[in-house]
């Protein structure tokens, strides 16, 4: 099983990024997603920047992923707003 994980690209140089998830920085290759942006939210698998989503979608993501550690059940909230 592959699991991407969506961070916020905080910073780009060269083809090389700078991103956050949940408050933690990683480096991660633009290499195929050359047009991410600085504040962009990517999906990232193996060091690589794969695909730009958007943020009510990373919403619903880290909903799941705290769902599946056992928080309460969020994700139905986040379709009514």
């Amino acid at each position: 099983m592959c699991l991407a994980v969506p961070a916020r690209v905080v910073s780009i140089e060269d083809q090389l990024a700078a991103v956050e998830v949940q408050g933690v920085r990683r480096s991660a290759s633009l290499m195929l997603l050359p047009e991410a942006a600085v504040g962009d939210y990517v999906l990232v698998h193996a060091g690589f920047a794969m695909q730009i989503v958007d943020e009510e979608e990373v919403r619903a993501m880290e909903a799941l992923r705290a769902e599946m550690q056992g928080a309460p059940r969020t994700v139905d909230a986040l379709r009514t707003h």
